[in-house]
């Protein structure tokens, strides 16, 4: 058993501006993303330039913020928004949904791709390596929040942490850092090594697809369903696999039309 450090959520006090671990992780993941998206662009024979990469950021920043805070509140928070009608801007209290800022950030870069006259799916192939250190940066800003904890446990690794108001402190699986580790930092490596050569076009972002689908539908099982919501059937399904079933199912489409009706990315030149 391990007991969680109780971690302040706020990194600085600056006077009356407060800055919290989860912001900063937000911009170290868009960082970070930025830096990789630039080294790809600077591989040989890419169509990418510099330029492209800033403006795909901003607009897949912008795209995945609005998202997942308007994902959240649609798919989490409808309760909260019935007792508070400024509930969805009040984003300093917290609530993202990832699944929400995939939506967000899904048609941002569609958006883009068509503003530049690229394939959507060249676009989404090029940005599918880029997220997956900052969902693992996001998954630890939830761990410092000590938010989304997983079911109750008796393995080794279990996290002892607070328990509801009045009662006994409860060991848990530490359910956000296994999403980081394998919603991010491997899906990271498996596309990273995936895209290193070309690959057919809409391949490359089904396979990240199905790998965060198949990973979060497993995860949820031992992940606490949100308070407010519960199962909602069966007494296992969450919202977290309802969502997340789409995305497994597009992935592995996208995967079979790169086998079966492969056609070559738009995202490196042709050779001569």
């Amino acid at each position: 058993m391990l007991r969680y450090p109780q971690i302040d959520p706020v990194a600085l006090h600056l006077g009356p501006v407060q800055i919290h671990w989860y912001g900063i992780m937000y911009v170290i993941g868009f960082a970070t993303a930025w830096y990789l998206a630039r080294r790809r662009a600077a591989r040989p024979g890419s169509t990418w330039s510099d330029n492209d990469v800033d403006d795909l950021i901003f607009w897949a920043m912008v795209g995945g913020i609005a998202g997942g805070r308007i994902g959240y509140v649609l798919f989490y928070g409808l309760s909260f928004w019935g007792l508070d009608p400024w509930y969805p801007l009040k984003i300093w209290q917290g609530g993202m949904s990832f699944h929400g800022g995939i939506i967000g950030v899904f048609l941002s870069l569609a958006l883009f791709g068509l503003r530049r006259s690229r394939n959507v799916l060249d676009v989404l192939d090029f940005t599918a390596v880029l997220p997956g250190l900052g969902i693992l940066f996001g998954r630890i800003g939830n761990f410092i929040n000590g938010e989304l904890w997983g079911a109750p446990t008796q393995v080794p690794w279990g996290f002892l942490v607070p328990g509801a108001p009045g009662a006994p402190p409860v060991v848990r699986h530490a359910s956000q850092l296994y999403e980081g580790l394998l919603e991010g930092l491997l899906l990271f490596v498996l596309l990273w090594t995936f895209s290193a050569r070309p690959r057919p076009r809409g391949t490359v972002i089904g396979l990240g697809l199905a790998w965060y689908g198949l990973v979060r539908i497993w995860v949820e099982f031992i992940r606490e369903p949100d308070a407010q919501l519960g199962y909602l059937a069966g007494g296992w399904l969450t919202m977290g696999q309802l969502l997340s079933l789409p995305a497994l199912v597009a992935g592995l489409a996208l995967l079979a039309l790169g086998v079966f009706r492969p056609q070559p990315s738009g995202n490196r030149q042709a050779p001569r």
